[in-house]
């Protein structure tokens, strides 16, 4: 996947920023490993945060949060720093797979919005703190789907008009396609009845035919590419097919939108803790933030990064919901072991 870059004007405010906020107290050099989502960290920022700390970075990627939950379950990886969303971090709190770390004791915890200073599973931000934040919707392009335009409803991906049936694309992600499935039911997402995950069930079967590909990779590249005229998609995506396609439509589910925070957290095996700490403190820093922002093109938690974040950034309904649709925004829920039980059967039968 090709990389968007940062201009260069936007790497030299952040260089001079951080010179003159860590002038006299230099972190510590050493060594740095991130396991994150593909294209989803600026390089830009890697280079300064080496640059300005004398600590070798280096990041791998994965595919789905179930390959990042079972990699660390099989103690693989040797990873310092990681970016769980929320249903995962609770996972991993819950099996004491992550360090103490203290994050809400740190320097720079104080710059987080207040929403974001709490999470489901990690209430006391002990063990997280946030990266980016957005939605789960659907993007189409009006030039390839009939009459140029489509309901802001699930209904176009799971009951898909003819003209798109074998077209459409899904992410591949259980609990994204299991909650979008079940705002479109009116099934609560956490639901311990069998005989309502077996609806959930029956709708993904009955669209499964009409899938041209469940991918969480590349949902870029494909949309602009015009591979498929309609995705499930991730608004901060959404934003970057915007960059190469202006005319595409981030569609806001009238049923019910996913609204989701991925975060920065510590395995407790961590090699590196001292600098795995520093490097979530930087994060927290408004300038460090925005750039995080203007690359991937989803919001953060930051206060006052607004300042430094691009302006086709700040204007795009994608990313800045507005007002009109906050009602359609659907926070996580920490489901019981049974709910989630039932959504894994649900999603084992679907992929097999």
């Amino acid at each position: 996947m090709s990389k968007k870059y940062i201009k260069p004007s936007h790497l030299a405010l952040s260089v001079g920023l951080f010179s003159a906020s860590f002038s006299g107290s230099a972190l510590a050099a050493g060594e740095l490993h991130l396991y994150n989502w593909s294209n989803y960290f600026p390089p830009t920022l890697l280079e300064l945060y080496e640059k300005e700390t004398g600590t070798k970075v280096t990041i791998d990627s994965y595919a789905s949060e179930d390959d990042l939950l079972a990699k660390l379950q099989a103690g693989g990886g040797g990873y310092d720093v990681i970016f769980p969303g929320a249903s995962t971090l609770g996972i991993m709190v819950e099996k004491g797979m992550l360090a103490n770390a203290g994050i809400n004791e740190m320097e720079n915890f104080s710059n987080l919005l207040a929403p974001f200073q709490t999470i489901a599973g990690d209430e006391n931000r002990k063990y997280s703190a946030p990266y980016m934040w957005g939605t789960t919707g659907f993007t189409y392009d009006p030039a390839s789907v009939p009459g140029g335009n489509l309901e802001e409803s699930w209904k176009e991906l799971f009951e898909p008009r003819d003209e798109l049936k074998g077209k459409i694309a899904m992410l591949n992600e259980m609990t994204d396609v299991w909650n979008s499935a079940a705002y479109y039911k009116g099934i609560d997402k956490c639901t311990e009845d069998p005989a309502e995950a077996q609806e959930i069930l029956d709708l993904l079967m009955a669209q499964k035919p009409d899938v041209k590909l469940y991918s969480s990779e590349g949902t870029i590249d494909r949309m602009i590419a015009g591979e498929v005229p309609l995705h499930m998609q991730w608004n901060g995506a959404a934003h970057r097919v915007k960059a190469k396609k202006p005319d595409v439509v981030y569609v806001y589910p009238k049923e019910g939108t996913s609204f989701w925070v991925d975060n920065m957290a510590i395995p407790k095996d961590a090699p590196n803790m001292d600098e795995a700490k520093a490097f979530i403190n930087w994060m927290m820093r408004p300038d460090i933030a925005a750039e995080a922002s203007n690359y991937t093109g989803y919001s953060n938690a930051v206060k006052g990064s607004g300042e430094f974040l691009k302006e086709d950034l700040k204007a795009d309904p994608a990313v800045n919901t507005p007002e009109n649709y906050s009602d359609r925004l659907r926070a996580y829920k920490s489901c019981s072991p049974k709910s989630k039980d039932l959504r894994e059967k649900v999603w084992t039968k679907l992929k097999s």
